[in-house]
């Protein structure tokens, strides 16, 4: 029973890390946007961040790795386009669907963002070995099936 404890215990640490962690990610990009002036809050960069890997995504998937519901999205992609940063086009394969693209302002923004994004992850994996990150990432990938599982 102790084990039990102190296994669920340490677990509850190391969820608490995660989400401080996930905290000061955003601080410090928010920090970088205030810094340089960037109207973007860090649910918008997370988007951003996204159509930056890859252009033309529609917004559910958008939405399913921002881990962001329907509205939120919505709402998210209207303040984008607002800054002229996305725009919407029809999707040829499915006209009900709206494939989200960045403009020429938003791929200028992610050259000036990237080398800060870099800069946050240099920082964060400092004195840590690639191991040590894969375990880590194997660890976390379990605690998230075995909540998803029930």
């Amino acid at each position: 029973m102790a084990i039990s404890n102190q296994k669920s215990e340490t677990t509850r640490q190391f969820a608490h890390l995660l989400f401080e962690l996930r905290d000061q990610l955003r601080e410090f990009m928010q920090k970088k946007f205030r810094e340089n002036n960037i109207d973007l809050t860090y649910e918008m960069h997370q988007i951003m961040a996204c159509l930056w890997r890859q252009d033309g995504i529609n917004q559910q998937e958008l939405a399913n790795l921002t881990l962001k519901d329907k509205a939120s999205m919505t709402l998210l992609i209207d303040n984008l386009t607002k800054r002229d940063l996305v725009k919407r086009l029809e999707d040829a394969a499915d006209r009900r669907s709206k494939l989200i693209y960045l403009t020429a302002k938003g791929k200028r923004l992610g050259k000036k963002v990237e080398p800060w994004v870099a800069e946050l992850f240099t920082i964060a994996s400092r004195d840590l070995q690639i191991g040590e990150i894969r375990e880590s990432i194997t660890a976390v990938q379990k605690m998230r099936d075995n909540v998803k599982g029930g």
